[in-house]
């Protein structure tokens, strides 16, 4: 056996070990939809080299032939959907397709084409070159979006990967690819070809293998820190980012708030419309404070009716007036809902607080507005002339 034949089973064989892993990366997290295209990519790449094997033992090469070159274009559009979704954009479905026509078109205008010729050769992979072309793009893409260096890495191999289908033309053209099918396997070109090709087919699907895993833990993390109710941060999630947000303003002498919510007399909205009607309410609120207060904030529901928000590069004047925005616009909450009215506590990040004394102080503040009346906000700060009339609305 030579070492091109080697070559085909090596790559057809771990091109069928990446195809498993991510069926199961598919199975094991429904979420990741991206992995069903990447499945599908290196399982249909795989039957490229198998192909190749039958061009080269069996008598009956035409199929073959077609079979290689279509289901390796097919792959490369399947490859770079793949990447697509795990990026997070939607599914370049047209311009798959226009890929996959296109190439089995040009593939079928080329047939009687000499081999070796450099026109030949670069129209033979211009398809593959086009499809590397298009993931390299979607994964530049996720780069500008500060995706991760990962995104980086895949980048970088999927531009070699262009540049190996644009450099094999000229190799064809120098060295000679076969004078037919049959004598390719045993060209320096067909080793070339499937001994680069199969380092950057591993590359990449180690890279994009740990891409995918980074974003199934990613959003088994964040369904762990998600209150399942309202979709908001739970207490561990609103623990972790409020940590980040405390030791940052302490390094960059920052203000930072904190406002505790806690709606009034909520067990009777329970009692007398039901609990699914109260979920309703919990969900229509956790709605209003991510609307409301402005999107650096850590919003989370601490449990019950109880929901805290911390507030980067915010005094306690800045914070008092992000309540009363959400206070004064209860009323318009959702017409199928029973009015509510909520109750704030204020507390301002002093030096050595942690997270839990400053969560403390807002609590005992909401506690202070409940013991006034319920429907306000405590401790109210100084405010101008302009600020007052909203202090008395309560």
């Amino acid at each position: 056996m030579d070492s091109a034949v080697y070559a085909l089973i090596v790559n057809a064989c771990v091109a069928g070990l990446f195809a498993v892993t991510f069926a199961i990366i598919r199975l094991s997290y429904p979420g990741q939809s991206a992995s069903t295209f990447l499945a599908a990519a290196y399982l249909v790449g795989a039957i490229a080299p198998l192909s190749e094997l039958g061009i080269r033992l069996t008598p009956f090469t035409t199929p073959f032939v077609i079979l290689s070159y279509v289901s390796f274009v097919t792959c490369m559009g399947l490859l770079a959907t793949g990447l697509r979704l795990l990026s997070g954009m939607r599914g370049p479905w047209r311009a798959v397709i226009a890929l996959i026509v296109s190439g089995a078109m040009l593939r079928a205008a080329i047939w009687h084409g000499q081999r070796n010729d450099l026109w030949y050769e670069l129209l033979y992979q211009l398809p593959f070159a086009a499809g590397s072309t298009m993931a390299t793009f979607f994964a530049i893409g996720a780069v500008r979006r500060r995706r991760g260096p990962l995104w980086l890495a895949l980048a970088v191999t999927l531009g070699l990967t262009t540049a190996h289908f644009l450099v094999k033309p000229f190799f064809a053209a120098t060295f000679g690819s076969g004078t037919s099918p049959q004598t390719y396997a045993a060209s320096h070109y067909a080793l070339f070809s499937q001994a680069t090709g199969g380092v950057l087919m591993v590359t990449t699907g180690l890279l994009t293998l740990l891409l995918v895993v980074q974003s199934a833990m990613g959003h088994t993390i964040a369904e762990s820190e998600t209150d399942p109710l309202t979709q908001v941060a739970n207490r561990r999630g609103f623990d972790r980012r409020a940590d980040s947000m405390v030791r940052r303003a302490f390094t960059q002498r920052e203000p930072l708030a904190a406002i505790l919510f806690d709606l009034d007399h909520f067990k009777r909205v329970n009692d007398n419309y039901g609990h699914a009607t109260g979920d309703a309410v919990l969900r229509a609120f956790a709605t209003m404070l991510v609307d409301r207060l402005p999107p650096s904030a850590a919003i989370a529901r601490l449990g019950g009716e109880e929901f805290v928000a911390l507030l980067d590069r915010t005094t306690l004047r800045g914070a008092w007036l992000a309540a009363q925005s959400v206070r004064a616009a209860l009323p318009a909450i959702g017409s199928h809902l029973p009015p509510i009215t909520v109750s704030a506590g204020l507390a301002a990040l002093e030096p050595g607080d942690t997270i839990a004394a400053l969560i403390d102080r807002a609590d005992q503040a909401a506690y202070d507005a409940k013991r006034q009346g319920r429907n306000r906000i405590c401790p109210v700060p100084d405010l101008p002339v302009a600020d007052a009339p909203f202090v008395r609305a309560g």
